[in-house]
């Protein structure tokens, strides 16, 4: 299957989708950003899950009452050592006003199903994605005939494009239709039901029909064109019947939010006047699909051997991870992005665009962590654009932000929930641990700052990055008080979902966030460090918010240090009241050293140490399928290659199913991860992948660039092309048998940055026009200048 594709570009398995109930889990997915298709490989019933980035519902935005006084009584609440009582204070407050949101859930539109026969038994049986195209391929053999289904949704014509075929003539025998898509979920079972009331289906001639209707009263549906080669099509009773056909191809459009009967005559004019075969099609959806899936590569392996994803998975749980599986996870993460969302579209999603039922767990947008990790691989890899889609979604929600941070707290500027999905950006998960944390639009304020770090748009800086950024500065400005010493104090105050050690409960059962409204949690100070330091900078690049500075500065100037637990790492809250506690998965107070770029090693070294201590103490069957992808990304900042690539072979053991989708939590209990009843897909962690395997390989700031800082000592050769910092691109290989490394450095802008070479080759030596002058720091760091589009070529000796 795919012989011509590289084996690093593919995912090949020998067995079909077999989670009984949810075969969706383990299904192949194949989308252009907005239609996501989930193809479950079965040969005689063949589903194919169909959804779209704008299609929720459930979804309830309430009118937030104003409590903003609770904010005073939290305070007097901590203040007097009351913490249980002022934990709860103000979502309790918001409860008692009768106040009720809930957030959306992403809705499945629609199976498309096609039934063949299966006289003769099956044999070569496999199913696959070539990832350097965004097809979905299954094949099979019965006695001398082959057959084979290809699909891919089209980037080009927004459209999915489904082929069967097979290697005799005349071997095609298929029914097709549309159905709603099952729940087996017991609590769904009443939605379930309304929707199916509203089911229409029907066909007529070669084209099937299906539209059912939302809580909001449009339409959302499908119309199919089936074309065979040669045999026979015909409509029965809802279906669409081919006998004694070459091949079929079949054309879907989908459609939400709209009237069925207005969108069903377009979409099958649409469909009519497509004229092109399955090759023509998917040519074009090519043009626009591999600049964005080759806008960097990488190679870890000059292994020719094909490897089908049962094999590498039973060679993780034996011993390390292959190097191949590392390849094909970077792979397999940049394809899901690509797939899954797109430039004015939605943010990738929990999810992507292939989830399998109405009411998910975690189907939201959560900004504690996870919407972050989605997007953290991005600019390096080449697909910064896809960020807009992110920065787009939350200004969309700005005036919800801005009534929160009014009415829960009393402060202008703007107060983002941890959790908020499509039009609802109002508090809905009323618990404290997500109440009274304040550091999600800080968080999300890097992103908005690193586009235009990549990017260098002076435009988007102005109108969009530092209009957001003011926003999240002025509630730092009214939300926080004064102590005694004249630092801030940041109170309530959550790390991220984390209770401190000393108000965890006494009991063995475990608990879900018994106690974590505190006070100076580290992160909240570090978000808003970087929130400062860069509304400082970019507002002195393009002369905005002049008056303001000065402000900011002393904001700045009034941010406590950091402090030392009794073992020399760094307290996760910077108050001798609450203790650490390392039985936990979220890793907030690493901030400084990642995702932030506040710290790096050769400038303040003991710091940095006691931000390494504070990581290693973290408990291991406490962690997430994406806390091992973050602990890994933290490890590989610390230069640790060792322990980078442990957390994900950790992550790989215990938390990829055969289609390497992660789920959040080993389902299992081999006690790698912590135990809850059920383990959903959570494709942060596949994303969060991509991201540490790039910071093992190059550390990129605006200021400096480190190859190699956590190369695993398996990855002795590899090939990197047109990985992504600020002002250019940077292609390197190395080959640490044969003692070789190169390099090539294109300037897209003008360039003045630190580069250090890896230490594992003796000497370096340069080509191209351009100023290179040995740093103070190391013996192999260099200061480099270039010029806009200026190259530099660099090789060991």
């Amino acid at each position: 299957m795919f012989d011509n594709v590289a084996d690093r570009n593919k995912l090949i398995l020998q067995y079909p989708a077999s989670w009984w109930r949810n075969m969706w889990r383990e299904a192949l997915p194949s989308g252009n950003g907005e239609i996501g298709a989930a193809v479950y490989g079965a040969i005689k019933k063949e589903t194919i899950l169909i959804n779209h980035s704008g299609l929720w519902h459930m979804g309830v935005k309430g009118e937030l009452p104003d409590v903003n006084q609770s904010l005073t009584e939290t305070r007097a609440l901590m203040n007097e050592g009351k913490f249980q009582e002022a934990n709860w204070h103000l979502t309790n407050e918001v409860k008692k006003q009768g106040y009720f949101s809930k957030l959306a859930c992403p809705l499945p539109l629609v199976d498309l199903q096609l039934e063949m026969p299966c006289d003769q038994g099956f044999s070569q049986y496999s199913r696959g994605i070539n990832m350097e195209t965004g097809e979905v391929s299954v094949t099979w053999s019965e006695n001398d005939t082959t057959f084979t289904r290809d699909l891919f949704v089209s980037r080009s014509d927004h459209l999915i494009v489904y082929k069967v075929s097979s290697n005799n003539a005349n071997a095609i025998d298929a029914v097709l239709d549309f159905s709603l898509h099952p729940t087996h979920s017991p609590n769904m079972k009443e939605r379930h039901d309304e929707l199916s009331g509203t089911v229409e289906a029907h066909t007529k001639d070669n084209f099937l029909f299906y539209k059912a209707t939302n809580e909001d009263h449009t339409d959302f549906g499908a119309v199919a064109r089936v074309i065979a080669e040669d045999g026979e099509v015909h409509a029965d009773q809802g279906k669409v019947r081919c006998t004694n056909a070459n091949s079929l191809l079949v054309l879907v459009k989908v459609f939400v939010k709209a009237s069925s009967s207005i969108q069903w005559p377009i979409l099958k004019v649409e469909l009519s006047e497509i004229n092109a075969n399955y090759q023509q099609l998917l040519d074009e959806h090519l043009k626009i699909y591999q600049p964005l899936y080759f806008s960097s590569t990488l190679q870890l392996t000059d292994d020719k051997e094909e490897w089908p994803n049962e094999a590498l998975l039973l060679q993780a749980y034996k011993e390390k991870a292959p190097v191949r599986l590392y390849e094909k996870l970077w792979s397999f993460g940049r394809y899901l992005f690509i797939s899954g969302t797109k430039v004015d579209g939605q943010p990738f999603s929990m999810y992507g665009l292939w989830h399998g039922d109405y009411h998910l767990m975690w189907s939201h947008r959560m900004a504690n962590e996870n919407i972050q990790m989605m997007y953290w691989h991005s600019s390096v890899g080449g697909l910064s654009e896809f960020d807009l889609s992110l920065i787009d979604y939350y200004e969309s929600l700005m005036d919800d932000f801005r009534d929160n941070a009014k009415k829960l707290f009393g402060c202008r500027g703007i107060y983002i929930p941890a959790g908020t999905t499509p039009g609802i950006g109002k508090p809905n998960q009323l618990v404290p641990v997500i109440m009274n944390w304040t550091s999600a639009a800080g968080w999300l304020a890097q992103h908005f700052y690193q586009y235009y770090q990549f990017s260098g748009d002076e435009k988007y800086l102005k109108e969009k990055a530092l209009p957001f950024m003011k926003e999240v500065a002025t509630f730092y400005q009214d939300f926080l008080e004064l102590g005694e010493d004249g630092y801030y104090q940041y109170y309530p105050s959550v790390s991220p979902e984390n209770t401190p050690a000393n108000f965890m409960p006494k009991s063995s059962k475990p608990v879900a966030h018994p106690m974590p409204t505190a006070i100076n949690a580290t992160m909240d100070f570090a978000v808003m460090k970087e929130v400062l330091t860069n509304l400082i900078e970019g507002s002195s690049i393009v002369s905005m918010y002049q008056q303001y500075l000065p402000v900011w500065e002393e904001m700045l100037e009034r941010i406590p240090s950091y402090q030392l637990n009794q073992d020399g790492g760094i307290r996760e809250w910077m108050s001798d009241l609450f203790e650490d506690n390392d039985e936990h998965r979220h890793l907030s107070h690493i901030y400084p050293v990642f995702p932030g770029q506040e710290l790096v090693k050769e400038k303040e070294e003991v710091l940095f140490e006691a931000f390494r201590k504070a990581v290693q103490k973290r408990k291991l069957g406490a962690q997430t399928s994406w806390s091992f992808a973050h602990m890994a990304s933290i490890y590989a900042r610390l230069q640790d290659a060792s322990k980078a690539r442990t957390c994900l072979d950790h992550l790989m053991r215990s938390c990829l199913l055969n289609n390497f989708y992660t789920v959040h939590n080993d389902w299992r209990n081999m006690g790698l991860t912590m135990e809850i009843e059920s383990a959903p897909v959570q494709m942060d962690a596949n994303l969060g992948i991509v991201n540490a395997i790039q910071e093992m390989l190059m550390y990129v700031s605006p200021t400096m660039i480190r190859l190699l800082p956590a190369l695993p000592d398996e990855w002795t050769t590899g090939k990197v092309d047109t990985f992504h910092f600020c002002t250019g691109t940077i292609s390197f290989r190395w080959d640490l048998r044969k003692d070789r490394f190169s390099a090539v450095i294109k300037a897209d802008q003008d360039t003045n940055i630190l580069l250090c070479l890896p230490s594992y080759f003796l000497d370096y030596e340069w080509k191209g026009v351009c100023e290179v002058a040995q740093a103070d720091l190391e013996k192999k760091n260099y200061q480099i200048k270039m010029a806009a589009q200026q190259t530099l070529e660099i090789g060991s000796k």
